[in-house]
């Protein structure tokens, strides 16, 4: 039961953590690469050379394992239905392909794009996933629910075109760390998810 809660917190806190860190990374990435433009570039751009390609990768990786943690904790506050593991088995698919983004950076094709296509679509599942059935229980909808918008967040800025993906690919992220944060929080805290 102790070690259950203890993975609970820590969960929490790499979900606190995780958003902090990964905007804290690429914001940096981003300083450094005075060519890079929100119109023209993928984010990914920022992860080819340099020292700001050291921070942009180092970045998805640490952030794709504390999320890997982060979900392991979540697990375990989801235990009560089989149908809640659904969304968090496809969060950590999410998670795993984060790190492998920065892993196999855009020189190693077409791995790197795999990878990212693979975050994006199993990061917006995850979240429509776990909100669904979590908003399904009455003692659970008000956090199920805003799981769930935050997951048709996630997913919206892809039906737009755009010249360059940088910006959905911070929209869809942003979602994505917001819900981390406030999760992160809940679970830190012993709050029920």
């Amino acid at each position: 039961m102790e070690s259950r809660r203890r993975l609970i917190k820590v969960g929490g806190l790499c979900g606190i953590v995780t958003p902090v860190l990964i905007s804290a990374f690429i914001l940096s990435a981003i300083y450094l690469s005075p060519w890079f433009d929100w119109m023209e570039n993928a984010l990914s751009d920022l992860g080819v050379n340099g020292v700001a390609a050291v921070l942009f990768n180092t970045g998805l990786i640490l952030s794709g394992l504390l999320t890997l943690i982060f979900a392991f904790g979540l697990r375990e506050t989801l235990r009560d239905r089989k149908s809640n593991q659904i969304g968090v088995a496809i969060l950590m698919l999410a998670a795993v392909a984060l790190s492998c983004i920065g892993f196999f950076p855009e020189t190693v094709k077409p791995l790197h794009f795999y990878f990212s296509v693979a975050f994006f679509v199993l990061l917006s599942i995850s979240l429509l996933t776990i909100g669904f059935t979590v908003a399904l229980q009455p003692s659970r909808r008000g956090i199920g629910l805003f799981t769930l918008l935050l997951g048709f967040a996630s997913a919206i800025p892809w039906i737009f075109s755009w010249k360059g993906v940088a910006i959905p690919e911070a929209l869809s992220a942003l979602a994505a760390l917001i819900w981390l944060f406030v999760v992160g929080f809940r679970l830190l805290k012993e709050e029920a998810f």
